[in-house]
């Protein structure tokens, strides 16, 4: 019996971690989805537009969005950031460090992919929602390189 109520306690933590995780990512959006809602543009238009090669700050600049999709990246990379933090796989001191660079990086993007945003910060933003091991390379470029492993914020 004292086996049966342990099992039934673990399966309800395990439960409530992966519902709360779920919703965590839940709330982190593509870049591809900021700037359709940003644009008024579709998810289908603008993912259109960058396999055509425009990055997604061209394409929100264009809309005369490109402050907003900044800043709404800028929160999406802290919050994932955060979670690392909490998670234990950066110190605060290692998030910290890679913040200041990304928002360094972010005061100079003019949506055409020269600022580097993320590069070599080893933030590891990764490309989709995936939710990833470590902390990747972490291009995560205003060009939309966005690759390493981790959350998913990549390309801007």
């Amino acid at each position: 019996m004292k086996n049966v109520k342990k099992l039934i306690a673990l399966v309800t933590v395990v439960g409530v971690l992966g519902v709360s995780g779920a919703a965590y990512a839940a709330d982190i959006k593509t870049p591809a989805e900021l700037a359709a809602a940003l644009t008024g543009k579709s998810l289908t238009e603008v993912t259109q537009e960058r396999a055509e090669g425009k990055t997604y700050g061209a394409i929100a600049l264009e809309a005369g969005k490109l402050d907003e999709f900044k800043d709404q990246m800028l929160e999406q990379k802290k919050a994932v950031l955060d979670q690392r933090v909490k998670d234990g796989t950066l110190t605060q001191q290692q998030a910290d460090q890679i913040l200041t660079r990304i928002e360094n990086n972010q005061a100079v993007c003019d949506g055409t992919g020269s600022a580097g945003i993320g590069r070599g910060a080893g933030a590891g933003f990764g490309q989709g929602k995936g939710m990833g091991s470590g902390r990747g390379s972490g291009t995560g470029s205003c060009n939309g390189s966005g690759f390493g492993g981790g959350m998913g914020l990549g390309r801007i």
